[in-house]
């Protein structure tokens, strides 16, 4: 369980991030999935993380260190559609730097809203993901939005789509930061990985 989680710096350059001196598990998504809420819900403090009632807040790679032993980072959201194209480029470049160049980068969470069927945008970042060889796994939030069935079938809808494409599906597990499901497999799953 985590002890202690604290803010550490943000920047929107992956040269300046903290030196990759420990296990790092990054979290991204699309604006307004509800990144910053579950990271919240992991630590256990409602203010970590700025919460935002508007998409695309997160502009910054923002870096936590949890019992001084990893850092968790938020990361931008991407594919949000009021911002500028040029704001959007400068999202993606930041974005897609950090991914590729954090050699300390253990695995990058990408969450998917449960409530929605497969997108378009989604599923080509996870396949360039792939492509890349980044290590990621996936988060479905707002699981409380939903009743069991619905979260268990909608996920499985989401694994059929990702077969057409995978041979092997990467590591899901399902969240609800409202309530606060999915925490302990979270944080066992990184443990895991750090023990590995």
């Amino acid at each position: 369980m985590i002890k202690q989680a604290r803010f550490l710096t943000s920047n929107t350059d992956v040269k300046k991030c903290p030196a990759p001196d420990r296990p790092e598990y990054a979290f991204i998504g699309r604006s307004n999935v509800g990144k910053s809420s579950l990271v919240n819900m992991l630590v256990g403090q409602n203010g970590l993380a700025k919460v935002s009632v508007k998409p695309g807040k997160t502009q910054l790679i923002n870096h936590f260190i949890i019992d001084d032993s990893w850092y968790l980072v938020d990361l931008p959201g991407y594919g949000y559609a009021k911002v500028s194209i040029s704001a959007k480029e400068k999202f993606q470049k930041l974005i897609s730097n950090y991914i590729l160049q954090r050699e300390n980068l253990y695995c990058l969470f990408v969450l998917i809203d449960v409530r929605h069927p497969a997108q378009k945008i989604d599923i080509e970042f996870i396949t360039w993901l792939g492509e890349n060889q980044i290590p990621f796994a996936i988060i479905f939030t707002k699981a409380d939005k939903l009743g069991k069935v619905s979260v268990a079938k909608n996920v499985e809808a989401y694994s059929k789509e990702l077969k057409k494409l995978w041979e092997e599906l990467p590591p899901m597990l399902v969240s609800s930061s409202h309530e606060g499901t999915g925490r302990e497999e979270i944080i066992s799953f990184i443990e895991n990985v750090n023990k590995s």
